[in-house]
Order: structure tokens, then C-alpha cells, then sequence
């Protein structure tokens, strides 16, 4: 919902189909998901509780919603099937907002919640409730009688979390100002009973996130302690390289198990990326960089780089390449680099920019090769293409910084960390 959008009470969702892209019923709503935070922020939307066909519950993230009108809501991408379970850190909007007994905060009133409206930040894909609509007066057989109203989310106490104790929802809800880098550094410093607790409150694509920036020990601790579903689902949510590193920290049985429940293209392309030696371009490379056919135009890349999920150094190149566009591709055309794109016209194809100079990488490169190739072309990304001339992925500068550094690099404190603690 663009900004400025009428906003939506939840309780106008309830029921409503939910079509995907191709316009297929995939389920109906039957809950949403909310996350309270501490600091006086309205709770975060986390997602949608989707009865499918099957009658199975199921986890839609907001993140996958790309449309919320007519009586209807449509998503993308690929639907998790896995049955929908509660998390500490969750609260059902319809079931335990609706009815419940909240303070205005200026009068000390006592008042029952009728319904919630939710709203989409400007230029973000993250939703909040904003606004209460409640009833004055004693709830039960007598509340008809009370005047109703609609409040801001700011208006009425008994939702947000307390800043005191040690409950990992409100220290969750502390990390969520941090970054991905900060939390782990914080994590793993913690006991690791508190670690498992704080883990298994995240959600999956933050748990995604930190488990990425935290040493190998941490990762496999945390990823042997979450149940195997989870587990799976989190991995899912991992750049692939980093899922195919953390994987072959475990035993044998454990990895084969843990793919196994994964989806099966996820799956695909970490075992690809686990059959390569570790210290090459296949094992360094990510096997997810934008991808777009000659016959794009240079308007097509700049709205595949301004993706939000993307790091820095995957926008900052595009790779052009023949059908199909998932790697491993067609034929590897060349690279266009982000400043090139913002020097021709929106109109213009990629294929009439296209820098085919520079020799690409083969998967068995070893590193040295790779740093001193991203050095001496001043490059943040380079591609890697097996010897059909099909693009395979590609080593980012990140990934290469990682193997240079001391092995245990992510274990020291860092200056930013330090700076956000001190409130800096």
C-alpha cells in the first residue's frame, strides 16, 4: 500500500482470499501477526496467518504482500507451506487485540479495543498499527451503550512492552534498533542459554540476518538448538553461500537432514555451492546476483537495484546473460556496472551497454586469484561462469574479506557496537 493509502482495519481482513501473482486462490486470512516494541513504537506487522486449501495455517510475511484492496490480498514470490506456530515475541491481532481491555493514557479510562488499522511506512515494505478504534464505558452486555472513538497507537496503554527485566521479548525488541553485525556481536556475548532464548524469539529472516555475522561456533550452537523445521526455514531465509558455510560446520546425518526439509531449489543451490572447495570462487561466490536478459533496458536494472534486501556490493553491478535467468544461466553476456546505468537513457537495452572486457572467473579460482582480480579492476563483485560460458554466480568483496581476515575476527568487539551501547 503506497503511502498516504486509505489505512485498513484488520478486522475488514478477516477472511479475505489471497491470491498470488497469477491470480490462484492460495488461502483466506485468518490472523495477523504483530510484534510489540519497546520505546513507545507502534507494534510492527510482521505478517499474515493464511488458512490454505488444506485447511493448514500458514506464515505469509508482509514481505511478500504487494497489494491489500478490493476485498482481496496479493502476494509473491513462493509460499511456505510449513504450518504456522507462534513465537514469544508474536501476538494475533484478531485474536488477542479485539475485545481486550486497554487505559487512555490522558484520562486513565478504561476501554475495549474494537478494531486495529494498519499502515505501510512511505518507501518501506514494513507495516505498523497506527490507530485503535475503541469503545468507552464497561465491556461485556453493556458496551454497546459507550462512545466509540479512534485513537492513536500512542493514546492507550497495555500493549507495548516494559523496558525492565531480562524477558527475551524485550530484548529482542532493544536489538531491533541494531544492525544485523551489532546484534551478533551482542549474542555472542550472552550465556548460551540466553542466546538460544533470544534466538528463538527473533524472527526468521533476522535470526537469518545475525546468524550470518556471528562466528561458526555460535552459528552451529544456535542452529542445533532451534527445531529442524525452523532450522530449515531459517536457512531458507540465508544468502546461499553463507547457508552452504554454516551447513558444513554439521555432521553429516544433521546437514542431509536439514536439506532435505529445505525447498528443493534453495536445497539446489547450496549442495552446488558445497561441492566446490571452500577457498575458490565457486565456494565464495553467492549463486542470487541481479540477472537480466539482453533485452532489458537500463530502467528494468535500476528497479532491480533498488531492492532493499540487497547488500551494496550485489547493486552494484547487474550481469547480463540469455535465458534461462536463474543461475546457472544462459550464456554470459557481460557485466553493467551502477554508474554506467545512471549515465544512459532509461530506454536504453543493457545488451547496447554491456562491458565484455573483463575475463570472468572459472569456480575453481583460488583466492588469492580472486582478491587480486577484484584489486587490480577496482571491482566490489566479479561473476564466476563455468566452461559452457554459463553464468554460476558471484564472489562479492565481503566474502573475500571474510577468508583474508583472522579466523577470529567476528569475536571482537567493534567500535560501532561500542558507539550504540554508549548511545552515541
Amino acid at each position: 500500500m503506497a503511502a498516504g493509502a486509505p489505512r485498513v482495519f484488520v478486522s475488514h481482513l478477516a477472511g479475505i482470499p489471497v491470491f498470488d501473482p497469477n491470480g490462484d486462490q492460495v488461502g483466506r486470512v485468518r490472523d495477523l501477526v504483530a510484534m510489540l516494541r519497546v520505546g513507545g513504537r507502534p507494534p510492527r506487522l510482521l505478517g499474515l496467518v493464511v488458512e490454505v486449501l488444506s485447511r493448514r495455517r500458514i506464515f505469509l510475511p508482509m514481505t511478500r504482500v504487494t497489494g491489500i484492496e478490493s476485498g482481496q490480498v496479493i502476494t509473491t514470490g513462493v509460499v511456505n507451506m510449513r504450518r504456522f506456530e507462534q513465537r514469544p515475541t508474536e501476538r494475533l491481532v484478531l485474536g488477542e487485540f479485539l475485545d481486550r481491555r486497554v487505559r487512555l493514557v490522558e484520562t486513565g479510562e478504561e476501554v475495549t479495543v474494537l478494531d486495529v488499522s494498519i499502515q505501510q511506512l512511505p518507501a518501506r515494505r514494513d507495516w505498523e498499527i497506527d490507530k485503535y478504534f475503541v469503545r468507552k464505558g464497561k465491556g461485556g452486555a453493556l458496551r454497546r451503550k459507550g462512545e466509540t472513538l479512534t485513537v492513536e497507537w500512542s493514546a492507550v496503554s497495555g500493549f507495548s512492552l516494559e523496558e525492565v527485566g531480562q524477558g527475551a521479548e524485550t530484548l529482542v525488541a532493544t536489538f531491533e534498533r541494531l544492525r544485523p553485525t551489532d546484534v551478533a556481536n551482542a549474542l555472542h556475548h550472552l550465556s548460551p542459554k540466553r542466546r538460544a532464548e533470544v534466538a528463538a524469539a527473533l524472527d526468521d529472516d533476522r535470526l537469518a540476518d545475525v546468524l550470518e555475522e556471528l562466528p561458526e561456533d555460535d552459528q552451529v550452537e544456535i542452529i542445533g538448538k532451534l527445531q529442524e523445521e525452523r532450522a530449515a526455514d531459517v536457512l531458507e531465509a540465508m544468502d546461499p553461500d553463507d547457508a552452504a558455510d554454516l551447513l558444513s560446520e554439521l555432521p553429516e546425518e544433521d546437514k542431509e537432514r536439514l536439506l532435505t526439509l529445505m525447498r528443493p531449489d534453495d536445497a539446489a543451490d547450496v549442495r552446488r555451492l558445497m561441492s566446490y572447495e571452500e577457498r575458490t570462487a565457486g565456494g565464495l561466490m553467492t549463486t542470487e546476483p541481479i540477472i537480466l536478459r539482453p533485452d532489458a533496458t537500463v530502467a528494468d536494472a535500476l528497479a532491480r537495484v533498488r531492492q532493499a534486501d540487497l547488500s551494496p556490493a550485489l547493486a552494484a553491478q547487474v550481469y547480463v546473460c540469455r535465458s534461462p535467468d536463474e543461475t546457472p544461466t544462459g550464456k554470459y553476456l557481460g557485466t553493467v556496472h551502477f554508474q554506467r546505468l545512471l549515465r544512459d537513457p532509461p530506454y536504453a537495452l543493457v545488451s547496447s551497454i554491456v562491458d565484455s572486457d573483463l575475463v570472468p572467473l572459472a569456480p575453481d579460482t583460488p583466492l588469492p586469484a580472486v582478491t587480486s582480480y577484484l584489486a587490480a579492476y577496482n571491482l566490489v563483485s566479479v561473476p564466476v561462469v563455468d566452461e559452457s560460458g554459463s553464468l554460476l554466480g558471484a564472489v562479492t568483496v565481503d566474502d573475500v574479506l571474510d577468508h583474508l581476515l583472522p579466523e577470529d575476527w567476528r569475536e571482537t568487539d567493534f567500535h560501532g557496537a561500542e558507539g550504540v551501547a554508549d548511545g552515541r
